[in-house]
């Protein structure tokens, strides 16, 4: 109950903090991960319970029903021009503890860096056209464990974050995630806060003279060394399994994602609190074959008439057990809500020690 506690003051002194920083900060770690999350929407707060509960919630790695798992993904945006991947591992402790390392890039490879494309004498020369590469790379150290309360158990995430801009520009962060869930029958609960005492990124750059001259010549801004912060904010979630018949089950969630850093395009806006909610679904049968969906990212959309209409992200996919040991899951979704989207493909090793 003390650590319970002590998360709830470093929740509510962050957030009391907020307001003078900006909205938007490594918005790659509010991608998701796992198809089977990603096409339920996300809501996995109260239901997380494999090695991906390192991202959705910590404090279901004590649920995972294998000693060791091993999860892998990997996808394209925009025709493959940035990629993103995700790799992670979990084991139980004891049964009562468990831990597990994530890893995450979102990064944009092969890009010509043309500041240096006019020699000295004014001429074209793409002989002097390098490459480089822009990624964000996040390292998730989590520790979950049962508490005394049955039903109850709590965890945390270690954040360690790379940013890199080619040669120029890199930025190291710190930030703390803590979580609880809680079960009771066929209800689950949880709660996350991530970013629970804002998470830091110091930026460092390095420009050449040239490029520094190219920058005023074009009347674009010097970038300086600076803090770039990312808010807290605060998931909390819902859950009912229901069996159907001896074949068939199904499992209904519902998450909210809670911010506080002002009124954001959501279903339920207002400052500084908006809500973004989620919804999600998944069919099972004989727990083997799973049918899910899911809507999020609920929004407002005004058009060149100023007509305003209600648009939602749907999201879809299909997973499969093999031999109790491998999984591998389906979505049909998209990021920010746009017409474009994406064959989201994952896998997840489950192994047993002797």
């Amino acid at each position: 109950m003390k650590k319970i506690l002590l998360i709830t003051v470093l929740l509510i002194i962050a957030f009391g903090a907020s307001s003078q920083a900006p909205k938007y900060s490594n918005e790659f770690l509010a991608i998701g991960v796992g198809a089977r999350p990603l096409s339920m929407a996300g809501a996995q707060t109260a239901i997380a319970m494999d090695v991906t509960a390192g991202y959705y919630n910590p404090a279901g790695l004590v649920r995972q029903t294998s000693d060791y798992q091993i999860g892998l993904m990997h996808n394209e945006y925009f025709a493959g021009i940035a990629k993103y991947d995700y790799a992670a591992f979990s084991m139980r402790l004891d049964t009562a503890a468990a831990v597990g390392l994530s890893v995450i890039r979102l990064g944009i490879d092969d890009i010509p860096n043309t500041i240096d494309l006019y020699d000295d004498q004014g001429n074209i020369n793409y002989d002097r056209i390098t490459r480089f590469s822009a990624a964000d790379y996040a390292m998730l150290f989590s520790y979950a464990r049962k508490s005394r309360i049955r039903g109850l158990s709590y965890g945390g995430n270690v954040k360690v974050i790379f940013r890199q801009i080619g040669s120029f520009a890199k930025a190291y962060g710190f930030g703390l995630d803590a979580g609880v869930q809680y079960r009771t029958g066929n209800w689950f609960f949880g709660a996350l806060g991530r970013d629970i005492t804002s998470t830091f990124n110091a930026w460092t750059y390095d420009l050449t003279d040239n490029m520094t001259e190219v920058f005023r010549e074009t009347g674009n801004e010097i970038p300086e060394n600076s803090l770039e912060v990312t808010l807290p904010r605060l998931n909390l979630g819902a859950g009912r399994s229901i069996r159907i018949s001896d074949s068939f089950s199904s499992l209904l969630v519902i998450d909210l994602d809670v911010t506080f850093d002002g009124k954001r395009n959501t279903l339920v806006r207002s400052n500084p609190i908006s809500i973004d909610p989620k919804f999600g679904v998944e069919l099972t049968f004989r727990d083997i074959v799973y049918v899910r969906g899911g809507v999020g990212n609920i929004q407002q959309i005004t058009d060149f008439d100023n007509k305003t209409s209600t648009k939602a992200q749907p999201n879809f996919g299909v997973g499969f057990i093999i031999k109790k040991m491998v999984s591998i899951d389906y979505a049909l979704t998209n990021v920010g809500n746009s017409d474009f989207y994406s064959n989201v493909f994952s896998l997840r090793i489950d192994l047993n020690g002797k």
